[in-house]
């Protein structure tokens, strides 16, 4: 039996006094955050925006096991946020889709969210009305047959496993409107604790044919949003979900078969979430240093192919740079290039790498 099947569905429990505990460490260090992010100027602010941002709709795909062009999700996110970026690129459809259901969600995270809303998101993740070579229902709860449950398996065919059964398509309207009910309204639970509900709660009705996984993580970083009472995003719940993969299906699918009293999800969605927020660390020393690169006097009046290249740099190039790799990615020829990284080399902002051998490559002067 799951727990969309007990009699109480979904008159959640957990034991307060230990959640209580989590959430007041969570609450202190989102705080924190929050308030140090406050001293940084705009800019800044609206670096590590950009970086989380496109960090949370990579991840939240990965976790999925689909990967997204970084180059396509970060243009997409700064073109729709008004951004002045260097070096921005084209972005295929299902980037500017997903990117479209995540700055939704995060951006207008006042609005209520309904029916129509989520089906929005559903028909910007699947613009084709496929999911891989299945047909699938767009914009619409999923339709199924009872004899033809909505399950979530693993296993090649004939000795698959059955983690979850969903609730039958005939029900999701009462499902759906008994869930979109209570998250738009207010009350006194803490709106943290109400993400971690919500996260549950979405996942385990499952009303979408396919893309269920990342709706649920907007749905959180919604309410994430919420509970920060800001729009700009600093720390990505779905990077640290990604890196914790294994234990957030194990402890999903233990919930979903177990009791209503949900104090082991709410300890581990917690957890994450403080590690997450812990993990924010890294990315503000990342785009600290890439602020201050950039008010170097030596910084200035470079052309746009340098700009493109140097941010590259910034954002962590994979392999070494050489001048060909420039005269690619640049979208210029070879002697250019060489010209360029010259420049660059004289300004005192790049240097060759020590190691020799056949290409010469090149490293930001830290």
């Amino acid at each position: 039996m799951y727990i969309h099947q007990l009699k109480e569905w979904p008159d959640f429990q957990w034991n307060s006094e230990q959640v209580g505990m989590l959430l007041a460490e969570v609450r202190y260090r989102q705080g924190r955050l929050l308030g140090q992010m406050e001293g940084l100027g705009f800019r800044l602010k609206e670096e590590a925006t950009l970086q989380t941002l496109t960090m949370d709709v990579l991840k939240s795909s990965e976790i999925e096991g689909e990967i997204l062009n970084p180059d396509q999700v970060r243009s997409s996110i700064a073109r729709r946020l008004g951004m002045d970026v260097a070096g921005l690129v084209p972005s295929d459809r299902n980037v500017e889709g997903v990117v479209e259901m995540m700055l939704d969600a995060t951006q207008q995270y006042t609005l209520p969210l309904a029916d129509e809303r989520l089906f929005g998101w559903h028909a910007s993740l699947f613009p084709t009305g496929r999911s891989g070579m299945h047909k699938i229902v767009v914009g619409a709860w999923r339709d199924n047959a009872k004899n033809d449950p909505m399950q979530v398996v693993s296993g090649a065919m004939g000795r698959t496993k059955v983690h979850f059964q969903a609730p039958d398509a005939d029900i999701l309207d009462k499902e759906m409107s008994q869930f979109l009910d209570w998250f738009n309204t207010e009350d006194k639970l803490d709106p943290v604790l109400k993400a971690a509900i919500a996260h549950l709660w979405f996942v385990t009705i499952h009303p979408f044919d396919d893309g269920n996984g990342r709706i649920t993580r907007a749905i959180t970083d919604m309410q994430l949003s919420r509970a920060d009472g800001s729009r700009q995003r600093f720390y990505s719940m779905s990077a640290q979900i990604r890196i914790e993969r294994k234990n957030y299906y194990d402890i999903l699918e233990r919930t979903q078969k177990d009791t209503l009293d949900i104090t082991a999800w709410l300890d581990w969605f917690l957890t994450c979430l403080n590690r997450a927020i812990t993990a924010t660390d890294d990315t503000l020393a990342a785009v600290i240093r890439k602020a201050r690169f950039w008010e170097n006097p030596a910084a200035q009046s470079i052309n746009e192919r340098q700009r493109l290249m140097l941010n590259k740099l910034l954002d962590g190039f994979h392999g070494k740079l050489t001048s060909s790799k420039w005269a690619t990615i640049a979208k210029c020829s070879q002697d250019t290039a060489i010209r360029d990284i010259q420049d660059l080399i004289e300004r005192g902002l790049l240097v060759k790498e020590a190691a020799g051998g056949r290409s010469t490559s090149y490293v930001l002067n830290a």
